[in-house]
């Protein structure tokens, strides 16, 4: 995949359909992650101790409370997007984390304990999975960053989050010590959420109500994506580590999903709950072993197995360039025209 066949397809590549959603249909239970109904649904529903509410990231169902509480709270960000919240771009951090946890992603790898499998305590999230430790950029600092932002009103009392057993110093646990350790991370987040109310409080303006939700949405998700991309930053190096303990299939699987996220931000992908649970039905649907061999993982589907082959080309290509061919997406997405181009590239990846 080098960078004239890249810029070639995305010039030419013609438009991709897709079944429109009706207005009025709503979701099933299955497209939403494992759980979801037993969630925690407000920070109040946590257990309160010493007058703080304390939410066990390490554990499965009350991390996903942090984004249920989430997508409830911004849900009046984007009723115009989607019946019953469908719309909201905050779907992508949930729903990426129910497939971690449905495919065996957040258990612990190495075997040395029970924590994560089926056999010991199914919701532990491990400290040694790479998945979890990344995932807890993407829940735990955007929640922490929505209090600060005021997303949840006037709380009547502090935040905390536990920490895991091991590496405590890889996370940080309330607004004030994450602030004081990765201010840019959780000013990013924090910024994501104070201009959604913004735009949220400038309705009334003179424009058209089409106009108003393009631009609020288009706005949306570039603050989202940049966030996205900046807790990834700060998360990549202190994990490589946790890689030692997958298969050499999976480590690369990871490492190809943290790189293509860079690609998926500069189009500002749509991660709605049907885009997000369309495209997530390509990724694999269990951990990737040694005897795995692309392209033909005989329990994968064609578009499974074409999608781990083009994280993988797009990794590589990206590395032989010294990220050269991220610098020239970037810039061809720079656009409002050429993210559409772009997000219309990936779909391809995942057609027939």
């Amino acid at each position: 995949l080098g960078i004239h066949a890249l810029l070639i397809v995305t010039i030419t590549l013609s438009p991709v359909t897709a079944a429109p959603r009706s207005e009025n249909e709503v979701p099933g239970e299955d497209e939403y992650p494992p759980l979801w109904d037993l969630a925690p649904e407000t920070l109040l529903d946590f257990p309160v101790k010493n007058n703080k509410i304390v939410i066990n990231a390490w554990n499965y169902q009350e991390r996903l409370g942090v984004y249920k509480s989430l997508l409830n709270s911004s849900a009046k960000y984007f009723s115009a997007f989607g019946p019953q919240n469908t719309g909201n771009i905050l779907w992508g951090l949930p729903l990426q984390h129910g497939w971690q946890f449905r495919t065996g992603r957040l258990a612990d790898p190495s075997g040395a304990t029970s924590c994560g499998s089926e056999d010991g305590d199914l919701l532990c999230q491990s400290v040694r999975s790479w998945w979890s430790c990344m995932n807890y950029y993407l829940s735990v600092i955007p929640f922490l960053g929505a209090v600060e932002a005021g997303l949840f009103g006037q709380l009547p009392f502090e935040v905390e989050i536990l920490p895991p057993e091991k590496q405590k110093d890889d996370f940080c646990y309330s607004v004030a010590d994450c602030w004081s350790r990765m201010p840019k991370l959780m000013d990013d987040w924090k910024a994501f959420f104070e201009v959604n109310n913004y735009l949220l409080s400038t309705e009334h303006k003179a424009v058209s109500p089409a106009t108003f939700s393009s631009l609020k949405l288009d706005d949306a998700l570039g603050l989202m994506w940049k966030a996205h991309v900046t807790s990834i930053f700060y998360s990549l190096p202190k994990f490589q580590e946790s890689l030692k303990y997958l298969s050499d299939p999976e480590a690369n699987f990871s490492e190809d999903w943290a790189n293509a996220v860079d690609f998926l931000a500069a189009t500002y992908f749509h991660t709605d709950l049907p885009t997000t649970n369309k495209f997530q039905t390509f990724l694999p649907s269990r951990m990737l072993v040694e005897e795995d061999v692309l392209p033909s993982i005989s329990d994968f589907s064609p578009q499974q197995n074409k999608v781990l082959v083009s994280l993988r080309a797009l990794h590589k290509a990206n590395k032989l360039t010294g990220g050269l061919l991220l610098k020239l997406w970037q810039k061809a997405m720079s656009t409002e025209a050429g993210r559409k181009i772009g997000r219309k590239l990936i779909e391809s990846l995942t057609s027939t």
